[in-house]
C-alpha cells in the first residue's frame, strides 16, 4: 500500500484512516460503509465508535490529517497526504464503486478531492 513493511503500522494507518472516515460521515452513511467492508475491516471501523459525537464538527481537510498524524506522533510519516490517498484507494479496490461514491460525495469538497474516484467496476 504505501511499502512500508512493517504490518502493525500498515494496520494502524488503515484503522486510522477508517475510523476518521467513519466519524467525517452522517451516521446513515457510516453504517453503510461499514456495512460494504470485508468482516475484519468492519470490526476495526466500529471500535469505540459513539454515533451521538458523528459526524465531527470540524470536518476540513486539515482536520482529517491531523486526526491521522496524532496516531503517528510517535513515529511520523514522511507523507500524511500520500498516505491517507494510497488508504483510500486500496478501500476502493475492496468496497463496490456505487459505496465509495457515495462515501465521497458526503464528505466535504477538501477531502473528497484525496479520494479517487472508483475505477469503473473495481469489484
Amino acid at each position: 500500500m504505501v511499502g512500508w513493511g512493517n504490518k502493525p503500522r500498515a494496520y494502524r494507518l488503515i484503522r486510522t484512516v477508517l475510523q476518521a472516515v467513519r466519524d467525517w460521515l452522517q451516521v446513515n452513511d457510516a453504517a453503510h460503509l461499514g456495512a460494504q467492508l470485508p468482516l475484519l475491516l468492519r470490526g476495526v471501523y466500529y471500535e469505540d465508535w459513539r454515533p451521538a459525537a458523528t459526524p465531527v464538527k470540524k470536518r476540513d481537510k486539515a482536520s482529517f490529517l491531523a486526526r491521522i498524524d496524532d496516531a503517528f506522533v510517535t513515529d511520523p510519516m514522511s507523507d500524511t497526504l500520500e498516505a491517507v490517498t494510497a488508504t483510500f484507494r486500496l478501500l476502493s479496490d475492496k468496497i463496490s464503486g456505487g459505496e465509495i461514491d457515495k462515501v465521497r460525495q458526503a464528505l466535504p469538497s477538501d477531502l473528497r478531492a484525496l479520494w479517487p474516484p472508483p475505477a469503473s467496476n473495481p469489484r
